[in-house]
């Protein structure tokens, strides 16, 4: 019995050492070789439609110049693992584009040749604890064209292949697009705030916008006069940006534009709060915002843009309320999938865009146009008065009775445009001016406009989270993505679009949203009732008689009335206090929720390999015991 237990685990130990030497055998054999299997569901890890279309496009040889350091020195550990998906990722560029990309991996060491090439290639070291510079950059050059990530930071990782694809893009490009924005916000920089110079004592210019930083990449982005004047024939694309107060002239100027074949991105707000320059100093410290819109060419066109915003359910998360607590605001709207069309070029990866109080496009479009919703509300959704959806976001809830529409939020208008300016120049013909192109009254061929129900969502506190160290610029959702996306789409060059794609793609608990809408509707009705109640005896109260006596006010009140001010009093209390009650639990409905949600999620893969495991032996144990 005991030479059978012994030859037993004889036979165990040498199984297992014989698995460990088979493993670290075939670890040596392949580890030259890169086989990679992705397994996620939108395959985040393999090279996308657009970083392919660039590499095919490669006719020549291109030298990717790679700076890391190397040494456990000089190589902080935390990056081995980066470092690694650098060198993977080049890589399968380098294979894609059939060995057309040249990769030169280079260590610069202190004072040497190899570091003084990556300074002239403007790559960055960063400075370590010991003194030493960490460098972690790449060159991409195609002479005479040279691109150059200074420095690869890790907090940019889902845009590493979006922006090695785009340097690759750069180094093949010969021209440059012109892109005009045309805006009263100081979105390309400029004098700050006065109010603002003033608590600062002192001047200061503001920096672009990351939009358009980020667009001066690629595109040779210029500032267009809101004056009327015709748009330059050398802009490809203008991006109209919350054009409030514009003329009839400056509209008639974009109208022109359009016709002679410009593609424009319009971007107008019912409540753009990012809008500082013109806020008049109040009392309360409040932001009302302001709003814009373009009613000539909206009414052209087929548009209708109510003054009121789109408040959603569906779409609302809390934030930070004015005394400090979180609170759903149901105007703050963060769309995700289910808002977004799946089907066009510059959405279809796009999932997370936020719109801070957004407008909607009502309307049928225009003989000869079509409309295609880009970006919409769900049918939880309300148009509200803006002021109060920024200011009492309680009571736009309270109030709120879903309409059962499914508001536009942005939409693609493509087809044959007319004018909307039958009569010719608003401003009439200046006959001291030199002479222009002549006035259009209809388009020659097929033209896109793009517009946008809201302005904020390209500021960039609703886009961007910046290091102020680093200065770097993280992305806080699509929004970005998305701008850029319908910019090179317009522009003519779309390869980028699937690459960018790829860094905004996130996979929101849509399923807790609906159940989490579901438990406040469910609440909603009570404290909406409990509400009305509160300001029926509120009313109730401010009936019974009061009595001025000489300077002292005195509450001269019955018998009667002073019983019903006890029991009014009582049932004011004893509301608040169920109105409060409602609420706590509302908020540990919704809590409990997402915590059951949280523990599942955590337990579920455990428990399954478990079951599969315990089912196993029971299995084999049967046949053991069959035999």
């Amino acid at each position: 019995m005991k030479s059978s237990k012994l030859q037993t685990l004889l036979f165990s130990a040498a199984g297992v050492l014989f698995v460990f030497i088979a493993l670290v055998g075939l670890n040596l054999i392949f580890s030259p070789a890169r086989l990679r299997l992705d397994l996620t569901g939108d395959k985040l890890h393999t090279l996308s439609p657009g970083t392919r279309e660039i590499l095919r496009r490669l006719d020549g040889p291109v030298e990717v110049r790679f700076y890391v350091s190397q040494g456990k020195d000089r190589m902080p550990q935390a990056l081995k693992t980066y470092v690694q998906s650098v060198d993977d990722l080049l890589a399968e560029f380098r294979a894609e584009s059939g060995n057309k990309i040249e990769i030169r991996k280079i260590d610069p060491e202190p004072d040497s040749e190899a570091e003084d090439s990556a300074r002239l290639d403007g790559v960055q070291g960063q400075p370590l604890p010991n003194g030493e510079e960490f460098y972690l950059g790449i060159a991409v050059e195609n002479p005479p064209d040279k691109a150059v990530l200074p420095f690869l930071a890790p907090q940019r990782e889902k845009l590493l292949e979006y922006d090695l694809a785009r340097a690759v893009s750069q180094v093949l490009s010969t021209n440059r697009p012109v892109v005009g924005v045309m805006s009263p916000l100081p979105v390309m920089g400029g004098a700050m705030n006065p109010m603002m110079m003033m608590q600062m004592g002192r001047q200061q210019q503001s920096e672009p916008w990351v939009f358009v930083s980020e667009l001066r990449r690629d595109f040779d982005v210029r500032s267009v006069p809101m004056d009327g004047t015709p748009v330059d024939s050398d802009i490809r694309v203008l991006m109209v940006i919350h054009p409030r107060d514009i003329s009839d002239a400056a509209q008639f100027a974009l109208d022109q534009f359009v016709l002679r074949g410009g593609k424009l991105m319009v971007f107008v707000d019912p409540l753009c709060i990012s809008d500082v320059q013109r806020q008049q100093p109040n009392p309360m410290g409040l932001n009302f915002g302001t709003s814009s819109s373009l009613p000539k060419l909206f009414q052209a066109w087929g548009f209708d843009f109510p003054a009121q915003v789109v408040a959603d359910t569906q779409f609302m998360r809390e934030l930070g309320g004015r005394d400090g607590r979180p609170q759903p605001v149901p105007g703050f709207l963060f769309v995700n999938a289910s808002g977004i069309d799946q089907s066009s070029v510059v959405t279809a990866q796009v999932d997370d865009v936020w719109m801070p109080f957004p407008g909607a496009l009502q309307g049928t479009a225009a003989a000869g146009l079509k409309a295609e919703p880009l970006l919409f509300s769900t049918k939880d959704s309300q148009l509200v008065d803006g002021i109060t959806a920024q200011l009492n976001p309680e009571k736009v809830l309270q109030d709120f009775r879903p309409s059962g529409v499914v508001y536009n939020l942005a939409v693609r208008l493509g087809g044959r445009f007319k004018t909307a300016f039958p009569d010719g120049n608003p401003s009439g013909s200046d006959t001291n001016a030199p002479a222009g192109p002549a006035d259009l009254k209809e388009a020659s061929s097929d033209n896109v406009v793009y517009v946008f129900g809201d302005a904020d969502m390209l500021a960039n506190n609703f886009t961007v989270q910046i290091n102020q160290m680093m200065r770097i610029a993280m992305p806080l959702n699509a929004n970005l993505s998305l701008v850029q996306n319908v910019v090179e789409q317009a522009a003519g060059d779309a390869s980028l679009v699937g690459a960018r794609s790829r860094a905004s793609v996130r996979r929101p608990f849509t399923v807790v949203r609906e159940m989490e809408s579901r438990a406040r509707n469910a609440y909603q009705n009570k404290i909406a009732e409990l509400d009305r109640k509160l300001q029926d005896l509120q009313g109730e109260l401010s009936k019974i008689q009061v009595r001025q006596e000489g300077e002292t006010a005195r509450v001269i009140l019955s018998p009667e009335q002073q019983q019903a001010l006890k029991n009014y009093t009582a049932q004011q209390a004893e509301t608040r206090k169920e109105l409060r009650n409602t609420r706590r639990n509302l908020r540990q409905d919704v809590d409990s929720l997402e915590n059951r949600l949280k523990w599942v999620n955590i337990a579920a893969m455990p428990v399954l390999v478990s079951v599969v495991g315990i089912a196993l032996a029971v299995v084999r144990r049967r046949r053991m015991a069959a035999r």
